[in-house]
């Protein structure tokens, strides 16, 4: 019997049939809405509280929850993909994206903005590792050039463009297209992954050894990380019982999961892809890199809007440059992937990423767009340059039935590790601002003659105009001391992100060279 064109095409060592392309192309996208929305949010939260009449600590929950529930979710779409196959996994993880972002237009109060999140979070957390796996086990070596750059530009090229899509939406209409522009590409991804997804079969049998205690040990676990991670700050840590009960959920739920991770028969999560040494330092790294991409996603739009006044939209435009340079580097760093040794390509990324944070060490008040441009672009390109070996060493080298798991594992750490730099730079920009303020008012005292003839100049230009002069350049006075402690702080964190990419620049020399395995279906 003849082989059709597409076995023929699978067949082939250096090809990848059409019908697999246009499965893999839905999926990326699918992907992107998933990790898009995580950000979407975040640059109008303000409307949105608005709209739901909120506070400003229920709103904040809208992000929250949806972290929560993805990071619990990414983890075990390896199981599930295993269980129910990649075909299904994905088109319902996309169909039911699809509908939860239809229900959170249509939320009428805050409560069922956050459970209609945390559901939304929950089943695209599905779609994201799927990619990955997909990426490393369908294509052949040969065109990993091409793919890995693809994915890794969507991974970080969408929580960076988030904001300036949110409050392009929010201003042009209302809060509500936040959600409901998810709706039409989601139904066109559904049909499109449930008819072409063709990469494996669903293997029933492991549903009756499924670990459901390692299930949900699993889910306290990240979940009660992440509410840490989230919420610690705000509630100052250790001092808040809710912040007390969820670390102590967090250590049960952790002990639980590891033990059940090792002893199990078919864990929930199977942590053996850690042995693997490239795969180690690609996940580390990949942490390392969820700190400065979501870090710097967060920091620059609080540097806008607190001490620049920006409103959401002039955000997102000031933004779009760091998505702008990930764009046009991503086909650069495809073709060096090829030919460069991986090691150096990250090193230089980390080396470049270091330089834009470490040029934000002059920032003042007056700082805006032109300023920023060049930190910016480094910011851009150099995340580029180091997301594709980073993928390809952490999962380039595994063998095919590890990919699915590692693949979630992988992912995982990159979101962890933006919960756990987020959680670190708030922490250290509150603790540094009232070190800075400490000191600053040390100095801005009635024996200071400086500080007295700033409060007269300043005083009598205001009583001149019919004020209170004292009592206006008072507050004005502690405005600036307070704005330039925020900004020192602001600056120390930067400085903090510099000497941290400067040790991963360091310990790449760690890494061996890898030598890629060859893909699933090679050798048939």
């Amino acid at each position: 019997m003849a082989a059709t064109a597409t076995d023929a095409a699978d067949a082939a060592p250096d090809s990848i049939s059409p019908r697999r392309m246009i499965a893999f192309m839905a999926m990326v996208f699918g992907m992107f809405m998933a990790i898009l929305d995580i950000q979407i949010v975040s640059a109008s939260l303000s409307e949105i509280q608005a709209g739901l009449g909120a506070g400003s600590e229920e709103v904040a929950w809208v992000q929250t929850a949806y972290l929560i529930a993805e990071v619990i979710m990414i983890p075990l779409s390896g199981i599930l993909a295993r269980i129910l196959s990649t075909r299904v996994l994905f088109a319902c993880a996309a169909a039911g994206f699809t509908m939860s972002s239809a229900l959170a237009a249509t939320a009428a109060n805050i409560e069922q903005m956050i459970v209609y999140r945390a559901i939304q979070g929950f089943i695209g957390g599905g779609m994201i590792p799927s990619v990955f796996a997909a990426a490393f086990t369908i294509f052949p070596p040969s065109k990993r050039s091409m793919v890995s750059p693809l994915i890794g530009l969507v991974a970080t090229l969408a929580p960076t463009i988030g904001p300036t899509i949110g409050g392009y939406l929010s201003h042009a209409m209302s809060w509500h297209w936040l959600f409901l522009v998810n709706v039409g590409p989601g139904i066109v991804v559904t049909i499109l992954t449930w008819t072409y997804i063709d990469f494996d079969k669903p293997d029933r049998s492991l549903i009756d050894t499924f670990d459901w205690t390692g299930l949900i040990s699993m889910a306290v676990f990240l979940g009660s990380m992440e509410y840490v991670l989230e919420e610690g700050n705000n509630k100052d840590w250790f001092s808040d019982e809710r912040i007390v009960y969820g670390a102590i959920a967090m250590v049960i739920g952790g002990v639980i999961f590891f033990w059940r991770a090792f002893s199990a028969k078919v864990p929930v999560v199977d942590l053996r892809a850690f042995a693997n040494r490239n795969f180690a330092f690609g996940s580390l790294f990949s942490f390392v890199m969820g700190i400065g991409l979501y870090g710097l996603t967060y920091l620059y739009p609080l540097y806008l809007s607190r001490v620049r006044g920006y409103d959401s939209l002039m955000i997102g435009e000031t933004m779009f440059v760091s998505g702008l340079a990930m764009f046009l580097t991503a086909p650069v760093a495809g073709r060096l992937s090829a030919k460069v040794d991986p090691r150096m390509m990250m090193a230089a990324g980390f080396i470049g990423f270091g330089v834009g944070t470490y040029m934000i060490s002059g920032l003042n008040q007056d700082w805006d767009f032109w300023e920023l441009l060049v930190p910016q672009i480094l910011r851009g390109c150099s995340l580029m340059i180091c997301m594709v070996p980073i993928n390809n060493i952490a999962l380039g080298t595994l063998p095919p039935e590890r990919i699915k798991n590692a693949s979630g594992l992988y992912n995982l750490t990159r979101n962890l590790g933006g919960a756990v730099g987020l959680a670190i730079i708030n922490t250290l920009l509150t603790q540094r601002t009232d070190n800075h303020y400490a000191r600053i008012v040390e100095h801005v005292t009635w024996s200071n003659p400086k500080a007295l003839d700033w409060l007269d100049t300043v005083g009598s230009a205001y009583t001149a105009a019919g004020f209170d002069g004292e009592a206006v350049a008072l507050k004005k006075m502690a405005g600036i001391v307070s704005q330039q402690a925020w900004i020192m702080s602001f600056i120390d964190v930067f400085m903090g992100l510099t000497v941290l990419f400067g040790i991963l620049a360091l310990m790449t020399v760690m890494i061996k060279k890898p030598q890629a395995v060859a893909p699933a279906d090679a050798g048939h």
